[in-house]
């Protein structure tokens, strides 16, 4: 039988004298590679996308009256059922804000449309930038178009208008804000509410969490 050292020798691998290692052409192999990976525009367009959605979401969350609506989505689920016609679309988006700050996108974009659908721009604008950032821009597109041409009650904003939100929002995320992300207990809350639902999308939402981010909003 073989020793150890009898099997190390057999599988090392010759090294030919001959074969010296060319630096500059490595180097440069290495800079074409680096070059092909390096991403294009879609991916940039995508990754821009996301950074200004965790801007926007961070606004909506830090806004003086999130922890009111929360309460008020509260008390739809705990009081009497009222029904979807009366639910509290800023609620909703506030809603849907933490809950993408908090690591469940997927239920993001559930309640997002939820408050869309009731006409909010801002929801709609957050769905544009939340399928913008997956890189689907056919449903991108789709919200960008609620913003801009239907918005139930109000006047749809012109061009500018969302120049200068993004405009605003890029100078936000290089240059700092006062707009804190949620806390790790606002985080824990979530992630009880996501373990408790069966379901795969987060619908709960109780005192428990409006509490938490009465106390985010004291902070």
């Amino acid at each position: 039988m073989n020793t150890i050292d009898e099997l190390l020798a057999d599988a090392a691998v010759p090294v030919s004298s001959r074969a010296a290692l060319d630096v500059a052409a490595a180097l440069r192999r290495l800079a074409r590679d680096a070059a092909k990976a390096s991403p294009g525009p879609d991916m940039a367009r995508a990754a821009e996308a996301g950074k200004r959605l965790a801007v926007v979401s961070r606004w909506i969350l830090n806004e003086p009256d999130a922890a009111v609506h929360v309460d008020r989505l509260a008390e739809d689920t705990d009081g009497t059922q009222r029904g979807e016609e009366h639910l509290d679309v800023d609620g909703a988006l506030v809603f849907a804000c933490l809950l993408y700050l908090t690591g469940h996108p997927e239920s993001a974009q559930f309640w997002w449309q939820l408050a869309a659908g009731a006409g909010h721009r801002a929801a709609a604008y957050c769905l544009h930038l939340h399928h913008l950032a997956l890189g689907e821009s056919r449903e991108a597109q789709h919200w960008l178009h609620k913003v801009t041409h239907y918005v139930v009650d109000s006047e749809a904003p012109d061009a500018a208008f969302l120049d200068c939100l993004e405009l605003v929002a890029r100078y936000v995320r290089k240059n700092g804000s006062a707009a804190a992300p949620p806390t790790g207990g606002l985080e824990m809350e979530v992630d009880r509410l996501a373990t408790e639902d069966s379901c795969i999308i987060v619908r709960g939402r109780d005192r428990r969490l409006a509490d938490h981010l009465h106390d985010f909003a004291r902070r």
